[in-house]
């Protein structure tokens, strides 16, 4: 047996794989083009997993393939259990995650199960009269006597979050685009087809899920008015500031107690497979950290989830890392937590920290090493990997009907999934052979794979050099953490496990920073790539610099 068979025949042993995993994700429209339609597929993800294997990451997350009329670019479902054709057949996924097992990486598919498309056969009949068999699977109301609607809940996406149907003479729920309408879990029926979806993906082969907007599965079945929130508690984690959708304290179109059960009822068919993981995205800017504490409790409802702490616009500083970790370890003493700093719903990190930074290269490397450190499971979106910035985009060029909507204030979301670049003398970056749906940065094309792959010093090699070096050291992935009293611009923290405590500094800023050494007995590690040193009891940091060594 070659290493490579080894290692694929060793994801299903470790039912625990997922804690402390770092995860890649693909979005595969802007991934690959395997047949010169400008689309990625998932011929294009199998074809480029050996770039993923090269990182040295667990897993990888793949965002929906399933058939859909792409208003949304598959977050609207039309068939839970089809690929759409753009993306290719249900047998090319087959052999995408025969490859992917092969070498060695789990892999996790995005469910959307709080809306569909409102093409979906369910939704086409639902909507059909008030009396047939799928009539209560989603959100209906009669409206007010004035016609309006029967409550103030808003649309993340801008307006109300109720649309008129003519059909019915009844408004239907959405709390995303008017194209989808939320499903009413309320109805048991309407649970069952979502698990039965779920076996379905798991019958196919997949290692586990990323599920969308899970915080947003119920509503409140009285329909109440959300109340105001105050100015001075707004902030624009989940949605961006221009966005009325911040004025409101959502109490009553999402975080509803009812969703614990479902959650639990949705573990307990992983449970009944073997080393299965789900991950939750949950979406509030006020509760966020304590949803996730909640949703993973009790080792029966998520394995981990993520909140927008890490996602948000607000400055990257020392005292706020520590301050994110912190909360998330009061509002989930038993849950484990995902962290990311980018993924296909906001600005790249590279760009939202990095204003006024000169030396992207060494701020990138940072960053990851930083992300790679904290205690929790990763996140890593591609193109992360190669220090990419969010790409300029010209209004005509705009697919993502959030950025067209709230144009020029908020730009939507289209700069960061722009095409991946694997080769800078090739068309399109290697992309694809014809025009791409959204353009090609040239100036991704000059950070290219191509390019990075034979540098030492590049982003690229960094991450997969942090990553060997974290892999050595099991306190990195499974360890407690415990954070060190230094003054800004240094992040100083440890992760401990068993009988070994790492001591990790990084230094937040664009000058050299000395410090005293914090304990007198220290053992350098090496291979993390970063040009700290120990000198005596000094240790010295470079800019954008981490200093890692083993407590004696």
């Amino acid at each position: 047996m070659n290493m490579t068979e080894q290692k694929g025949s060793l994801l299903q042993a470790d039912r625990d794989w997922w804690r402390g995993a770092v995860i890649y994700q693909i979005y595969p429209r802007s991934y690959q083009d395997s047949n010169g339609d400008g689309i990625g597929d998932l011929k294009g993800i199998t074809a480029r997993l050996p770039h993923v294997a090269s990182l040295g990451v667990d897993a990888i997350w793949i965002s929906p393939f399933f058939t859909s009329p792409m208003k949304d670019f598959g977050y609207d479902v039309s068939n839970y259990t089809g690929v759409d054709p753009i993306f290719g057949l249900l047998v090319d996924f087959d052999e995408l995650i025969a490859e992917a097992h092969r070498l060695g990486i789990h892999v996790m598919i995005d469910l959307v199960l709080s809306h569909t498309s409102d093409q979906h056969p369910w939704f086409v009949e639902s909507r059909s009269s008030r009396v047939n068999p799928k009539a209560d699977w989603y959100v209906w109301s009669d409206s007010k006597p004035d016609g309006t609607p029967p409550n103030n809940w808003m649309s993340i996406f801008g307006g109300s979050a109720w649309q008129w149907d003519p059909t019915r003479l009844q408004y239907y729920m959405h709390n995303f685009l008017t194209s989808q309408p939320d499903l009413n879990l309320h109805n048991l029926e309407v649970q069952d087809a979502l698990l039965a979806v779920e076996r379905f993906w798991l019958e196919r082969g997949v290692d586990g899920f990323r599920l969308d907007t899970i915080n947003f599965y119920f509503h409140d079945l009285e329909l109440r008015d959300n109340p105001a929130l105050a100015p001075e508690r707004r902030n624009a984690n989940t949605a961006p500031a221009v966005n009325p959708y911040n004025y409101q304290e959502h109490l009553y179109d999402k975080n509803r107690p009812e969703n614990l059960e479902f959650l639990k009822r949705f573990r307990a068919v992983m449970d009944e497979f073997p080393a299965i993981a789900a991950v939750g995205e949950v979406g509030d800017s006020q509760i966020g950290l304590e949803i996730a504490g909640q949703y993973t409790s009790g080792n029966d409802k998520m394995h981990m989830c993520y909140a927008f702490e890490f996602l948000a616009p607000d400055p990257l500083t020392p005292a706020g890392v520590a301050q994110v970790l912190h909360d998330f370890a009061r509002a989930a003493p038993e849950g484990w937590a995902c962290w990311a700093f980018s993924n296909h719903d906001v600005v790249r990190h590279v760009s939202r920290w990095g204003e006024g930074i000169t030396d992207h290269p060494a701020h990138a490397k940072f960053l990851a090493s930083l992300l790679m450190t904290l205690r929790g499971s990763v996140c890593i979106y591609q193109g992360e990997e190669l220090g990419l910035s969010e790409a300029d985009l010209a209004y005509e060029d705009l697919q993502d009907p959030y950025g067209i909507q709230f144009w020029p204030d908020f730009k939507g979301r289209d700069g960061c999934r722009t095409p991946m670049v694997w080769d800078k003398d090739a068309v399109n970056g290697g992309f694809s052979t014809s025009k791409p749906w959204l353009p090609v940065s040239p100036e991704h094309v000059r950070s290219a794979v191509s390019v990075q792959q034979a540098d030492p010093n590049s982003v690229l090699n960094h991450y997969r050099r942090f990553l060997a070096f974290r892999s050595q050291h099991l306190a990195f992935a499974k360890g407690d953490i415990a954070f060190l009293a230094y003054e800004a611009p240094l992040l100083g923290f440890e992760r401990k496990l068993g009988n070994e405590t790492i001591l990790c500094l990084f230094n937040m800023s664009a000058d050299t920073v000395v410090t005293a050494k914090p304990v007198a007995k220290l053992e350098l590690l090496d291979g993390h790539g970063f040009g700290s040193a120990l000198t005596g009891d000094t240790i010295t940091l470079p800019a954008w610099g981490g200093f890692f060594a083993r407590v004696e």
